[in-house]
């Protein structure tokens, strides 16, 4: 029997290209990523565990699978970024149907710094896409290439999310900060 030797940290850059790895080892290298996005889709700390814990999940049932994949960690975010969305818009529903109900709106509490709230509540605004791309790009530093394969589309296609992204923000926040 030989002594079992402690996994290299992956680079980075190179954590996407990691194959047939153990689930533990998969799980520790992205957990703490996989979060930040969520959060940057879901705007809650919580509901962004929650949402990396279901993707990880599905992840570890599908392990034998998910596991052989060239990018398992794509695989993960993009659970997560579907679910983020899905999420988003079925609290947007109840949301206003309570409002409806109660006749007032409701305002969630902020949980990131205020100029970082109104940042990622306008992008969880923009169509599903377009808002993956946008936290893909900017929370995890993903580049072009690696946001067309978690999203499943082209390079091409991923850079008209990111530029009308962009294009959609520019115009609501400029748009808010000239009217106050």
């Amino acid at each position: 029997m030989t002594a079992e030797t402690k996994p290299e940290p992956v680079p980075r850059d190179e954590r996407l290209d990691v194959t047939h790895e153990s689930f533990e080892n998969f799980y520790r290298r992205e957990f703490r990523d996989v979060v930040g996005l969520a959060y940057a889709l879901s705007g809650s700390r919580l509901g962004a565990e929650d949402l990396a814990q279901e993707a990880f999940i599905a992840a570890h049932q599908r392990w034998d699978r998910i596991g052989e994949y060239d990018k398992p960690g794509a695989w993960v975010r993009r659970v997560v970024a579907n679910k983020a969305v899905s999420g988003f818009r079925r609290k947007a529903a109840e949301a206003k149907a309570l409002a409806r109900l109660a006749g007032q709106r409701h305002q969630p509490l902020p949980e990131m710094e205020p100029q970082d709230e109104e940042f990622w509540r306008e992008v969880r605004r923009l169509p599903g896409q377009q808002a993956k791309a946008i936290a893909l790009f900017y929370v995890e530093d993903r580049p072009v290439a690696e946001i067309s394969e978690i999203l499943e589309c082209s390079q091409a296609t991923a850079k008209v999310h990111l530029f009308r992204g962009r294009q959609a923000l520019a115009k609501k926040l400029s748009l808010e900060m000239s009217d106050e």
